[in-house]
């Protein structure tokens, strides 16, 4: 298959964004073009201020955009003139009928497709990058060949891997690339061409071909086995406060461990992001589905995990701070689900926040990158009055109770929290969420300090706990 050097991501979101940066980076032969129906994201792109935040895709948008990365909301023209085509839409967990609130919302992914049959006026090499439910691409095939006219269409699976807050260099330097093919003749001949695209700056050792299955099923599975190692630190950090181990030690032994190793086991308050959840209820989705419900039972184990260390931590706060929060003042430092990136989907940030909120307390929110997205995530609560978006962390502070860390921000480990004690109410609690910073430090400026697995340091005797 002879092609054109020209390749278009459709979707220009988190995924498809830095992605293509990066390819238009390395490829530079190569005329790289993302469309996307949100005309205003598009906009972002072309503009000053970039749609998506993440260290260091910046300098290569400025770099690349105009020489040979370009945005464009046309997406018909584009689907004409490209003949290697990515695929990056949201595939959010149905919020409607049959799978709701498990399975994956394909109604996006199929549109695409029937877009991508109607336009094409030649052959194309379609690649899924969203993540898609095993067997996603056989329904795409059935779209994509369903008229008899001429034009061929060879599907690949080409999941990401990159986290957020570190994208551009998980981009840069992967841990390895996947690729999924149809084992056909033609099918091979597609996915050796994705190959030499990536092998412009990935070693090929780490570049990995599957069937098509295969490279499907294990984007889901990575992500459910990530989270299922967070969700089991933060067990056992909730038997840590009970018995006065300290979750930072356990979690360093259980780490050197050469069978288990140390990534992935910081305790927290939970996992957030647009993927863990969504992943592993689309895997339960799918269990259920072959009627392998004990398999199912287990993944959905590692979410009400999740969702249990959140309402714990503002159990903690309520139990803390003499069983009554109504009134209080409480700053959230920290909205965004993890540090480096502006997005909120799916943060504990939310969660707890909702559940001050039904306690009656007021609720400060500051971050460095998310705070626009207050009104998107709690926007059906802003009429309470008692939700303060403040972007300065000293401003929000005071005239506080408590403070929440709820984002592993570096920022938040160099505040002056001496400054910070004296402007709030006293007596002066904080919940470290990520257990980032000094307990020791703060407990002697006067704070009382709560954090995840280990043994409060509080200046009450035990009689008001």
């Amino acid at each position: 298959m002879e092609l054109k050097k020209k390749i278009l991501c459709i979707g220009a979101g988190y995924v498809g964004g830095p992605t293509m940066a990066v390819i238009a980076k390395h490829c530079p032969e190569y005329q790289v073009t993302i469309v996307d129906i949100n005309n205003e994201r598009i906009a972002a792109w072309n503009s000053e201020e970039l749609p998506v935040y993440e260290p260091g895709l910046e300098e290569i948008v400025r770099q690349q955009r105009g020489k040979n990365l370009f945005f464009s909301n046309d997406i018909e023209t584009a689907i004409k003139d490209n003949d290697i085509i990515f695929v990056s839409v949201n595939t959010p967990t149905k919020a409607y009928g049959e799978g709701k609130g498990m399975a994956a919302d394909l109604q996006y992914w199929e549109k695409t497709a029937r877009q991508i049959l109607n336009h094409a006026e030649s052959s194309k090499i379609v690649i899924e990058k969203s993540t898609l439910p095993v067997k996603t691409a056989l329904a795409m095939e059935r779209i994509l060949h369903s008229q008899n006219n001429g034009i061929s269409f060879d599907v690949l699976s080409n999941p990401e891997f990159m986290a957020e807050g570190s994208a551009i260099d998980d981009l840069e330097k992967p841990d390895r690339v996947l690729i999924g093919c149809q084992e056909t003749e033609t099918g091979c001949q597609a996915r050796d061409i994705l190959v030499d695209i990536y092998a412009h700056w990935v070693p090929r050792e780490k570049i990995l071909t599957a069937n098509i299955w295969s490279s499907e099923l294990s984007k889901l599975v990575a992500n459910a086995f990530l989270a299922q190692r967070i969700s089991s630190v933060n067990a056992i950090s909730a038997l840590c406060e009970k018995t006065e181990a300290d979750i930072a030690e356990v979690s360093r032994a259980v780490g050197l461990d050469s069978r288990i190793g140390s990534k992935f086991l910081n305790a927290s308050v939970g996992f957030g992001g647009s993927c863990f959840k969504k992943d592993i209820l689309n895997l339960v989705y799918l269990c259920r589905a072959y009627d392998l419900n004990e398999v199912a039972d287990y993944w959905e184990g590692v979410v009400r995990i999740n969702d249990y260390q959140k309402k714990r931590f503002v159990l903690n706060m309520l139990t803390s701070m003499f069983n009554t929060l109504a009134g209080k003042r409480i700053a959230l430092f920290g909205f965004a689900f993890k540090a480096d990136t502006g997005d909120t989907r799916e943060s504990p940030a939310i969660d707890v926040a909702r559940h001050l909120l039904g306690e009656m307390a007021e609720v400060v929110i500051t971050d460095p990158q998310a705070l626009d997205n207050v009104h998107l995530e709690l926007g059906d609560l802003l009429d309470t009055g008692r939700i303060h978006p403040i972007s300065d962390p000293y401003e929000a502070a005071k005239g506080c109770h408590a403070l929440a860390i709820m984002t592993e921000w570096g920022l938040y480990k160099q505040l002056d929290y001496e400054k910070i004690f004296h402007s709030m109410v006293h007596p002066s609690f904080i919940f470290d969420g990520r257990n980032i910073l000094d307990h020791n430090r703060l407990y002697e400026m006067g704070f009382n300090v709560y954090s995840i697995g280990k043994m409060p340091m509080t200046h009450f005797g035990t009689e008001l706990l």
